[in-house]
């Protein structure tokens, strides 16, 4: 045993003088959807889900893309919007982690997916004129073909490539929004 002089330990050094708390730089409530942050996050939910409701449409001629995009598409809508709902109801307050730096991880790996959903979506749109099956008429002796897409599920994957375009914009402007809050 080690003799004191003249009295007690002193105290451990408080932990929280040496590391303090990450500084939060989104408000919370409905000031959230004040922010650039908070628009680009409800116009990723919208243009996410226009994305899925437009794929949906189709007869989902490419099952293995399409398959994909839909995933991006689904997954991205109802995240982003559990992530706003984080913010708008407060919850950011009760839950102790980096806002900031889970905010950019998060936007970035879904910009990457929707940056592969949009060339995805555009692979299946360029396929448009591709013969899918021959047919001979034999009463007008000519070839028919059947193309992959029709016109109106062209015109639905078009409309599908833009919006997943935008969408990936949009998450591209939040991550690099994210990371100029993070670093600061």
């Amino acid at each position: 045993m080690i003799p004191s002089r003249g009295g007690s330990m002193p105290p451990p050094p408080n932990a929280t003088a040496y590391f303090p708390p990450p500084r939060v730089t989104l408000p919370s409530g409905l000031e959230i959807l004040r922010t650039y942050s908070g628009a680009f996050i409800c116009l990723e939910i919208l243009l996410g889900a226009l994305v899925w409701i437009l794929v949906a449409a189709s007869k989902i001629p490419l099952p293995l893309l399409q398959g994909w995009v839909m995933f991006v598409s689904v997954t991205a809508c109802f995240s982003s919007l559990g992530f706003l709902s984080v913010f708008l109801f407060s919850y950011r307050e009760r839950i102790a982690i980096d806002w900031n730096r889970l905010d950019f991880l998060y936007h970035a790996a879904v910009f990457v997916c929707y940056f592969g959903t949009f060339l995805l979506q555009a692979a299946t749109t360029s396929l448009h004129g591709h013969p899918l099956k021959f047919y001979f008429d034999i009463q007008r002796n000519t070839t028919i073909h059947q193309t992959l897409l029709n016109e109106h599920e062209y015109n639905l994957s078009i409309a599908a490539a833009i919006f997943a375009f935008v969408t990936t914009v949009c998450y591209g402007c939040s991550t690099t929004l994210a990371l100029r809050r993070w670093k600061l």
